[in-house]
């Protein structure tokens, strides 16, 4: 592992030698290979079902984890899973996760669904990855993905196998007892053959694979991503992005004896490649705490136990997490703990803070994104970290801020705001997604991939945020299409413009809220308009928090809603009612926009005012603020 610690450190490992000139592996089998000889007895994975700190767990060695890998991949091989074919999977954490993620991407093309998703989403991006294999939860008490799946697959007839995944194997006497007796039923009105994954895998060598293994290149996972509404877009990902991800984290982040734990889901870019990759490359021990990481039950409760009993070094979070964390008690021993790793949504100075007071530790925030195979930039975990930013872009990432003018893009100066663009090897150049047409106007110059997201990089070389081109709302790091919530209301016979946008909130970053203006002399109550919206909008997490009927909704010349101006209104009612109900003197006066920093509130005392508990207040939230002037 080498030190990066500043721009300087980034730039002597790209003066070293080109990307392609250094000596890495072509394939994910053979990166796996490498780490599994070099690391033989290490252990590589460990998964517990429970929360507990002394509850069941199972570890896996490296030499364990390429068996089991060989072994799946060559059922899939066996159930006519070729190069260019998808294996899909709809599963919570496990160590069958993690087995299903490489193998699939060994023998054909692995692409992970997000089992929070409706059995109607599910099927569509079974139907437009085109899955013949899916890997998913023999049901299960407390949990839906098997009924989910077996809909999704009845939607997608392209499915040939279902592979079940059974979790009682985790439990110990007398719960492990009882599961068959009490295990839900799924009605199953597919025409698929379904069958037992480890039961079919242990059928299978685990000492070689039983088909070639070219030493190319190739698209080998399919992510989807943006909105949630839909046909999804799904993302291509090659095997040059996953193993640049690992070859980041194993170079600059992590070595062997580091153990990582991830809470965060095997079906989303941050945990499938800086992690899981990362300690390919470096051989570090990765923990995985119940199926539903974060969400698990008593997961937090049990938190820092669990730091002091696997010993953890780095841990992987999100803002919501990082929320939760610091409302309990450290009550353990986490003097392991050197570092912890944020991303999917901006992270609040005040959670920045508390953190850092409640556990010595820091944060380093970074930036990814699906459509670069994620890792962007990092705070350097050795160096200065500009709480806020996120980072310094990584060795052989080239981030150019960007304006289009005239359909020719034009290099911001220091410090200008303008699109973020990005090219580096996870980048898949004219290719990042599965359709053809949502390629178009995707890339600056024909190599940089425009990302939607606004920014500016400072004197020093970091990447800040500042907003985004593109429209989406991003709660507690999922991305939400505003115009499902906005064509949920317009179809309601009574509005007649519908504006959504994400609201401040301190726990999920963004909370979904919508503007509606009301065709002439209609009437209608926002009780009303809030249940139509429930029923008309598919994803529950999309359902509006907050919603308001305005006279009219601000618009530009041409008639468009003009959301900045909404996005202004949505944060001075959400600040001003966090700081009446901490009973604060003072309130935003006014928000406005900032070349630097986004929109920015402007507050004023309205009395005696306890400064540092406004500064906390405000803190929870990512809006820069100030006084007014």
């Amino acid at each position: 592992m080498q030190k990066f610690a500043t721009v300087a450190d980034r730039d002597a490992v790209e003066a070293e030698k080109p990307w392609e000139a250094r000596n890495r592996p072509e394939t994910l089998y053979g990166f796996l290979s490498e780490t599994a000889k070099a690391h033989r007895d290490r252990p590589a994975l460990s998964f517990q079902i429970m929360s507990g700190p002394t509850d069941k767990a199972e570890t896996l060695t490296w030499s364990q984890l390429h068996g089991k890998v060989t072994q799946a991949a060559n059922l899939l091989r066996h159930l006519g899973v070729g190069p260019t074919d998808t294996v899909a999977y709809l599963l919570p954490n496990s160590l069958e996760t993690a087995t299903v993620l490489l193998a699939g991407a060994t023998a054909g093309i692995v692409n992970p669904i997000n089992p929070l998703l409706e059995p109607e989403q599910i099927g569509a991006i079974l139907r437009e990855t085109k899955a013949k294999v899916l890997v998913t939860l023999k049901a299960f008490p407390k949990t839906d993905v098997a009924q989910k799946a077996a809909e999704a697959v009845r939607l997608a007839p392209n499915v040939e196998a279902v592979l079940e995944v059974d979790l009682n194997r985790y439990l110990s006497p007398p719960k492990s007892w009882i599961v068959p007796f009490v295990r839900p039923k799924t009605e199953v009105k597919h025409n698929a053959k379904v069958m037992s994954f480890n039961g079919e895998a242990a059928k299978m060598p685990g000492d070689r694979l039983m088909f070639d293994d070219p030493n190319e290149d190739r698209v080998a996972a399919y992510f989807h991503t943006g909105g949630t509404t839909g046909m999804p877009k799904v993302a291509q990902h090659k095997y040059s992005g996953m193993i640049y991800n690992g070859w980041l984290g194993g170079r600059l982040l992590f070595k062997q004896d580091d153990v990582m734990m991830c809470p965060l889901p095997l079906f989303h870019v941050f945990a499938a490649y800086p992690i899981l990759m990362s300690a390919i490359a470096s051989g570090a021990h990765v923990i995985f705490p119940t199926p539903a990481g974060y969400r698990g039950e008593g997961v937090f409760d049990n938190f820092w136990k669990l730091i002091e009993r696997w010993q953890v070094t780095f841990l992987i979070t999100v803002p919501t997490a990082v929320s939760a964390m610091v409302q309990r008690k450290v009550d353990a021993d986490i003097s392991s703990l050197r570092t912890a790793l944020s991303g999917s949504a901006p992270l609040p100075i005040e959670l920045y803070n508390r953190f850092k007071a409640a556990t010595g530790v820091e944060i380093a925030e970074g930036y990814g994104l699906t459509e670069a195979t994620c890792l962007v930039s990092v705070n350097p975990v050795d160096g200065m970290k500009k709480v806020g930013s996120v980072g310094i872009p990584m060795p052989y990432t080239h981030v150019r801020i960007l304006k289009k003018r005239n359909g020719t893009f034009d290099e911001c100066g220091r410090d200008e705001v303008g699109e973020i663009c990005v090219a580096n090897p996870g980048v898949f150049e004219g290719s990042t997604y599965t359709e053809p047409d949502k390629n178009h106007d995707l890339f600056a110059e024909e190599r940089f991939l425009r990302t939607g997201d606004l920014g500016r990089i400072d004197e020093d070389g970091y990447l800040w945020i500042t907003g985004r081109a593109k429209d989406l709302i991003i709660r507690g790091g999922h991305n939400l299409d505003p115009a499902e919530i906005e064509d949920a209301l317009l179809s309601h016979p009574a509005v007649a413009f519908a504006g959504a946008i994400g609201q401040p909130d301190s726990f999920a970053g963004e909370l979904p809220c919508a503007y509606v203006e009301l065709v002439a002399d209609a009437e209608v109550t926002n009780e009303e308009l809030m249940e139509h919206a429930k029923a008309n909008i598919h994803e529950r997490a999309a359902i509006p928090k907050y919603l308001e009927v305005m006279d009219e909704l601000p618009k530009t010349a041409v008639g468009k809603i003009f959301k900045p101006d909404l996005r202004k209104k949505a944060i001075m009612r959400v600040l001003n009612g966090e700081l009446e109900n901490a009973g604060i003197n003072a309130h935003v006066i006014s928000v406005t926009e900032d070349k630097k920093r986004g929109l920015v509130a402007h507050v004023a005392t309205t009395g005696d005012c306890d400064q540092d508990a406004l500064a906390h207040k405000l803190g929870e939230f990512t809006v820069p603020w100030d006084w007014a002037q």
